[in-house]
C-alpha cells in the first residue's frame, strides 16, 4: 500500500528557510518521479517541483525557481524540498505526490506559513 508522509512545515518569517521531507513506502521509490504540490487557501493546487527517479532531472514552477530545491535520497525512500528566501505568497499546504500504476497518491500535507 502506497503511503506518503510529509513533515517539516511550520511558521517562518519572510526571508527564512524550511526543509520539507516526504517519506514514502509501499512502492519501489527509486523507480518513480516524485512531485511536490502546494495549495493555498481559496487557490488551485499548484505544482511546485518534480524530480525524476534517479534525481538527474528536476523542474520547478516559475514562482519558486532559484529559491526552492527538490532532492531525493533513494536509500531512505525520501524526497525533500529545500525552501529558501520564503515569501508570504509561499504560504500553503505542501503535499508530495506519486503516480503508481495509473493512480495518484498523496500525503496528508504539511502547513507552511510565512509571516512576520
Amino acid at each position: 500500500q502506497v503511503h506518503l508522509v510529509e513533515s517539516g512545515g511550520g511558521l517562518v518569517q519572510p526571508g527564512g528557510s524550511l526543509r520539507l521531507s516526504c517519506a514514502a513506502s509501499g512502492f519501489t521509490f527509486s523507480s518513480y518521479t516524485m512531485i511536490w504540490y502546494r495549495q493555498a487557501p481559496e487557490k488551485e493546487r499548484e505544482l511546485v517541483a518534480t524530480i525524476t527517479p534517479a534525481g538527474g532531472n528536476t523542474n520547478y514552477a516559475d514562482s519558486v525557481k532559484g529559491r526552492f530545491t527538490i532532492s531525493r535520497d533513494n536509500a531512505k525512500n525520501t524526497v525533500y524540498l529545500q525552501m529558501n528566501s520564503l515569501k508570504p505568497d509561499d504560504t500553503a499546504v505542501y503535499s508530495c505526490n506519486v503516480r503508481v500504476l495509473g493512480r495518484n497518491y498523496w500525503g496528508q500535507g504539511t502547513q507552511v506559513t510565512v509571516s512576520s
